[in-house]
């Protein structure tokens, strides 16, 4: 037994919550049949330990036992209902004789019960949205709040598709399984979704005060390795590389101070080089195959700059190449708004205006802090002040997120100063 002091049992118990709790719920879930009911006892579990971990120490097998004290805990909330509702006797007795020992799960069993969960929230009898509602939710623990920033909805909006997603798989009976090889592709896609949006919230937070969440990012790095381990797909693997390119310059986006650095600033030495050699060699297996997806080329983009030793050596030609690609395969305004940023770096900056003027006239991107911030920066290496200007303005009215609005109020400071900077608007973002 380790150290029972209430101080050490509540650090593990803390520490037991944050790397373990989606595990563990994903496990009642398979035991229990039931969100709602397998959430309450995932709680009830921890409550029990925190109660009874000082008096008889923290078990060997601290998982095993949380899952088993929440499954006989719902068991017994079963019974006390029974009272009222007769029909749950038989449902609790049920979930007596099926429950096998926990302790006897292996980490396999575990990620698999991840697994099953992660394809039941997005099985396709739900709507889309409501899949990566639910998943977000229910396998990565984000909280309705930070969901509906994801979806530019409000929370009791959000809170009510998850319910009705939840209600479905209910009267549905949708089964808590890994679908057969041949479901599996026409669910992909909305499980890739689902954890690109988690990396993407990680990566580059929608508001607060932080450029970055590290546990989010990491979150959708440890769901996409288990993705590819069960489905060796082209697009998984891209999705793969995407992830672990883009995380490998964590360290250099942000000062010590916390303030946003462009790709054009950062110091190329704080990438993490082997994040970017796993990245570049999933990509070039992704590309390798005959069929080119969405998240394949927005790898390949990401690896073009991991490739270079330096910004003024990016092969900017290439990426253009890789943007017109990307547009045929997933037409979005959001990636015209990255290609017309590339051309410009190819062409000019008189180049890349043109194009996210054009843009903006149709009107898609009028509310996207950062289609106003790179024609701002377009403007301004232009030497049309005044414009630059309005654009930074509009830019700092809509952005949420702190780095960004300092970052946008220094450039309104300094934008009399005649030195251009480089724009960069961050690869693979979403138009959800």
């Amino acid at each position: 037994m380790a150290e029972n002091s209430n101080g050490h049992i509540r650090e593990t118990l803390d520490r037991i919550y944050s790397s373990e709790s989606r595990r563990i719920l994903a496990t009642l879930i398979r035991l229990l049949g039931d969100f709602d009911l397998a959430e309450d006892a995932l709680h009830d579990a921890f409550a029990a330990a925190a109660e009874k971990w000082p008096q008889q120490g923290i078990p060997a097998n601290p998982r095993a036992w949380l899952i088993s004290a929440g499954r006989f805990k719902a068991i017994d909330s079963l019974r006390r209902r029974s009272r009222f509702d007769a029909s749950l006797v038989r449902v609790a007795a049920q979930l007596e004789t099926s429950g096998g020992d926990p302790s006897a799960q292996t980490e396999s069993g575990i990620e698999d019960d991840e697994l099953r969960l992660i394809f039941t929230c997005c099985h396709p009898a739900l709507a889309p949205a409501a899949r990566v509602a639910l998943t977000l939710r229910e396998v990565c623990g984000l909280t309705t709040e930070e969901i509906a920033r994801a979806f530019l909805t409000t929370p009791p909006t959000l809170a009510q598709r998850i319910v009705r997603a939840k209600a479905k798989i209910r009267g549905a009976r949708i089964p808590y399984q890994v679908p057969s090889q041949a479901e599996l592709p026409e669910r992909l896609e909305a499980v890739l979704q689902v954890i690109y949006l988690v990396f993407n919230e990680g990566y580059s937070a929608t508001s607060g005060d932080s450029l970055t969440r590290a546990e989010l990012s990491a979150e959708a790095i440890r769901l996409g390795r288990l993705l590819a381990r069960l489905l060796p797909e082209p697009e998984v693997a891209g999705l793969l590389a995407l992830m672990l390119l883009q995380e490998s310059r964590r360290a250099a986006r942000s000062s010590p101070e916390g303030d946003l650095v462009l790709l054009e600033n950062q110091d190329r030495s704080l990438w993490n080089r082997s994040l970017i050699q796993e990245g570049l060699g999933l990509a070039q297996q992704a590309l390798s195959r005959a069929r080119w997806g969405s998240y394949t080329l927005q790898a390949a983009i990401a690896g073009v700059h991991a490739g270079a030793p330096a910004a003024a050596a990016t092969d900017w030609a290439r990426i253009v190449e890789l943007y017109d690609l990307l547009l045929r395969v997933q037409p979005s305004p959001v990636v015209e708004l990255n290609r017309a940023v590339a051309v410009a770096m190819r062409d000019g900056p008189q180049a890349g205006l043109a194009l996210i003027d054009g843009l903006l006239a149709r009107g898609e991107l009028g509310n996207y802090h950062l289609v106003h911030s790179a024609r701002a920066e377009l403007c301004r290496r232009l030497g049309k002040t005044a414009e630059a200007r309005a654009s930074y303005r509009r830019a700092l009215a809509l952005a949420r997120l702190a780095p960004e609005r300092r970052f946008l109020e220094g450039r309104l400071r300094g934008l009399e100063e005649k030195e251009a900077t480089p724009v960069e608007i961050p690869l693979g973002q979403s138009t959800n």
